[in-house]
């Protein structure tokens, strides 16, 4: 339909019951009204580069005929310079999107993220770049990032690299997210490019860090002295699994999300299916680990070995009880500082390297040999009963006194 688009005419068009009817202006070729069982929009329509391209202007009421008619006139005189205008509405939108509103897309298109991942990335944006979460992505620059790598890196060297890494991955998601109608990205450069380009990562060693021998038996009895109290119902949940850490060398997140399922006591395995190298990871039980699993699970409360203390789903933060270990054993420790204990050890007990790397689910690339080699659960029972046993010398714990048969003349058997 066709005909000038006036206030009249456009108040007294009717409703559709059913779709969409779109109406003409005479005058200006392109402009016209979207009519839908609720609403009269005013549009402006083109080719752009040989493809129609429709703009809404917006609802009648909000604009008049008039306003709408020279709103129009500058989209199609944009339009038929080779502008889409949609194009420039939505990168308008992106280099006003908060790195806040980055951080929610980056989280629903990851969708294989573990909840750990999850939490440390909240926890970065929740502290290290609260002050960011409400600008728009656009305004951070090269040189804010410089500055805050700084700033960070006076408290925490590792933090500090840790953070922008995590910012270099935002920035190179909204670079592949955000796109134009060409296929262009809205986001073409990546301001943390500054710290390599100008070499201003920190050198951050790895860690080596162990529990020592000697140091075994005060961090094991501080250990073992986190109790259940009327002020925190879980601390015997964390000492289990920080005995658990020690005692077979898991991950962190594999270990404090492992349920139920892959528990076999009758068996006496356990199994982890999440692991990094994305191989399934089964581990024979000492006797040790048999007897604590054994009265967790008559205990258990959720599909969780390691409950959080309401009862729903697994533990994540064990940080005020690891304090309380520290404090009174005066050894400091990360959970992954238990790992590499347990690695330690194994070496140092003269198991074989294959084993060592079987107990510990390391892959075995470029090891010809390794190919050949069958992951036998079984195999691996003997090298963890040593390791237990091992551990539980050092930290003064007695292996339990085996009944001797006394034969009917009174002789040893």
């Amino acid at each position: 339909m066709t005909q000038k688009l006036t206030k009249t005419i456009v108040d007294s068009i009717s409703y559709p019951e059913n779709g969409q009817t779109f109406y003409r202006d005479s005058e200006i070729k392109g402009f016209g009204l979207r009519v839908g069982a609720t609403s009269k929009v005013y549009i402006a329509e083109s080719k752009v580069n040989g493809k129609s391209v429709r703009v809404t202007i917006g609802k009648h009421g909000i604009y008049t005929a008039e306003q709408a008619r020279n709103q129009a006139k500058e989209i199609l005189l944009m339009m038929s310079k080779g502008i889409n205008p949609n194009d420039e509405a939505r990168e308008q939108k992106t280099r006003g999107m908060t790195l806040q509103h980055v951080f929610q897309d980056f989280l629903i298109a990851r969708k294989a993220l573990k909840p750990r991942t999850i939490y440390d990335y909240k926890r970065i944006m929740g502290t290290y770049l609260a002050t960011w979460n409400n600008k728009a992505i656009a305004e951070i620059t090269k040189d804010m990032i410089a500055k805050r790598h700084t700033e960070l890196g006076e408290t925490s060297q590792a933090q500090a690299n840790l953070t922008m890494r995590f910012l270099r991955a935002l920035f190179n998601f909204a670079a592949g997210q955000y796109e134009d109608s060409k296929g262009q990205t809205l986001i073409p450069d990546n301001p943390v490019k500054r710290l390599s380009q100008t070499r201003a990562w920190y050198r951050v060693e790895r860690r080596q860090t162990v529990i020592k021998p000697l140091e075994l038996e005060p961090w094991f009895q501080s250990v073992m002295n986190l109790k259940n109290d009327a002020i925190s119902q879980n601390r015997e949940t964390i000492r289990d699994y920080l005995l658990l850490v020690l005692f077979t060398g898991l991950r962190r997140e594999e270990a404090a999300s492992m349920a139920w399922d892959n528990v076999d006591l009758q068996a006496k395995t356990l199994k982890v299916t999440d692991t990094k190298n994305h191989l399934d990871h089964t581990l024979p039980l000492s006797n040790f680990l048999y007897d604590l699993l054994e009265q967790r699970k008559a205990n258990a409360v959720n599909e969780y070995v390691f409950q959080r203390a309401g009862g729903v789903g697994h533990i994540i933060e064990q940080r005020k009880q690891m304090a309380k270990v520290i404090k009174e054993s005066g050894i400091s420790f990360t959970i992954h500082d238990l790992r590499r204990t347990f690695m330690t050890i194994a070496e140092s007990l003269d198991i074989s390297a294959y084993a060592v790397k079987r107990l510990v689910n390391h892959k075995m690339n470029n090891d010809i040999t390794a190919g050949y080699i069958i992951a036998d659960v079984e195999r691996l029972r003997d090298p963890m009963q040593k390791i237990t046993d091992y551990i539980l010398k050092c930290a003064g714990v007695k292996p339990p006194i085996k009944a001797i048969k006394l034969s009917k003349r009174g002789a040893i058997k």
